[in-house]
């Protein structure tokens, strides 16, 4: 028995414990067990009662036993919808959920459930909420007619049917039927399925066998085809829970390959587009030229992150369904039948080359995106090189003419000393000629010429002693700045 045996085995004995131990006969210390000591009270009441729960905790502790499988038995018969529904849609959801419910007599499960279960009388429902679509299993005992004639989503009100919120994406009838030598044999199965696509294995240590060729058959609903050879009732259960959750984690995978192919060319497009543009950086002349371009980069770089925005969110989740597919398929432990494909070569001939496919399309979209990051700034860097280089030049010729402006001050300034003297010579003339008009017996023209050397030499140094000052001030200004 391999280890995965040991643990079915553990739970069919246990349900409520996955490992099957016996918690009563562990070996934990135990008071009560001891001879030496007799307490008169209970410990582990008295932390019960002093300790605080965490908020989360009864709901994190659930968690682990959400969405449990179901008991079956062969024969019996499954109808399996995956309705794509998107993440607004949990209240009409819920709705449609009590209207089945209330329809067969049940009491309705209560609002923000994310699973339910219920024995509806004449069948049994499951239902599943996960973050953009929701499932419903329907699970009937017994056979009536062939493998899949009289299917159990027969016995739902058609008008309930009809009213189902989303889009049907995934939807497959299950048969559960004890191994028979003609339901074994490859030949005679193909009946039932698509002999050219059809694929089949032993599961479980060979204690089941499983038929199927993932293809939409007339009514619109896939087939499965499960043998009982020595199943458990909760190992059948689990078998048929990750067949249906192969074909729904597969199709939702899928979801990704139409915008693949539709981005591709696409991103060839502007690969070649920013290609062009990163060819003509080496001949710009102007700044004129290099804002252009980077009009252009910008375009670009603003269709590739509206491609980003709209792929990222389906080719995250398309990894993340196709992983799902993967441990699925693992879980199952195939033995293979002589001349037939098992899943895991099925998927990985068909599902493994769209996954790729996705893969390729977002590392181009990536490494389009890091590119055109690059060329805009390489020629964001350019253009305030460009920029600074006229700012530098746009600088020099200011200091050029402030230098040009200081010459024509210091030329002023000196003409200024003339200007001055004449003045201060008009005004002493005057003074003179007043004097000699009062009596006083002087040469007025000799005075007036005698002062001019004597008024030009203040002058001059008085306008040196002022400048002096002036560069003083500003060098203590400049200090204090």
């Amino acid at each position: 028995m391999t280890p995965r045996d040991d643990v079915h085995a553990a739970d069919a004995t246990n349900p409520l414990h996955p490992a099957g131990e016996d918690l009563s006969s562990s070996s934990s210390f135990s008071p009560s067990s001891s001879p030496s000591f007799s307490p008169s009270f209970s410990s582990s009441s008295l932390f019960v009662s002093t300790a605080a729960d965490h908020p989360l905790r009864q709901v994190l502790a659930h968690e682990v036993h959400a969405r449990p499988c179901e008991l079956l038995s062969s024969p019996s018969r499954a109808s399996h919808l995956a309705m794509l529904s998107g993440e607004g849609t949990g209240a009409a959801e819920h709705r449609q959920l009590v209207d089945l419910c209330q329809r067969f007599g049940v009491t309705p499960p209560p609002a923000g459930v994310n699973h339910f279960s219920a024995d509806l009388g004449i069948f049994r429902v499951k239902w599943e909420r996960h973050t953009e679509f929701y499932t419903y299993t329907f699970f009937r005992p017994g056979r009536c007619g062939g493998l899949f004639e009289d299917p159990v989503i027969g016995l739902l009100p058609p008008d309930w049917l009809q009213g189902l919120t989303g889009q049907r994406l995934a939807a497959v009838h299950v048969a559960l039927e004890p191994a028979s030598e003609s339901l074994r044999d490859p030949v005679a199965i193909e009946q039932f399925f698509d002999s050219r696509s059809v694929s089949g294995s032993e599961l479980a240590g060979k204690s089941a066998v499983v038929w199927t060729d993932f293809t939409i058959h007339d009514d619109g609903f896939g087939r499965m085809l499960l043998l009982d050879v020595h199943l458990r009732a909760r190992q059948a259960g689990r078998l048929v829970q990750r067949l249906l959750e192969i074909e729904t984690y597969r199709m939702m995978s899928l979801l990704a390959l139409p915008l693949a192919r539709q981005y591709s060319p696409e991103i060839s497009r502007l690969d070649q587009s920013l290609a062009t543009v990163t060819a003509r950086m080496t001949e710009l002349v102007g700044l004129e030229d290099e804002q252009a371009l980077l009009d252009e980069i910008s375009r670009v770089a603003a269709r590739v992150e509206h491609i980003a925005a709209a792929t990222n969110f389906r080719f995250s989740a398309a990894r993340a369904y196709d992983d799902l597919v993967s441990r699925r398929i693992a879980e199952l432990r195939e033995d293979r039948i002589e001349g037939m494909q098992t899943l895991e070569e099925f998927m990985e001939r068909r599902l493994a080359p769209a996954m790729r496919t996705c893969e390729s399309v977002q590392a181009r979209q990536e490494a389009l995106a890091a590119r055109v990051a690059r060329a805009s700034n390489l020629l964001r860097t350019r253009v305030d090189i460009a920029l600074e280089g006229q700012n530098r030049d746009l600088l020099q010729s200011m200091d050029q003419r402030s230098r040009i402006q200081l010459r024509l001050q210091e030329t002023v300034e000196g003409l200024s000393i003339f200007v001055m003297t004449y003045y201060m010579v008009g005004l002493t003339g005057y003074m003179v000629k007043a004097a000699k008009a009062a009596g006083l017996h002087i040469n007025a023209d000799l005075v007036t010429g005698l002062a001019v050397p004597v008024i030009m030499t203040l002058v001059f140094f008085g306008m040196r002693r002022f400048h002096k000052a002036i560069a003083a001030l500003r060098a203590d200004e400049d200090d204090d700045g």
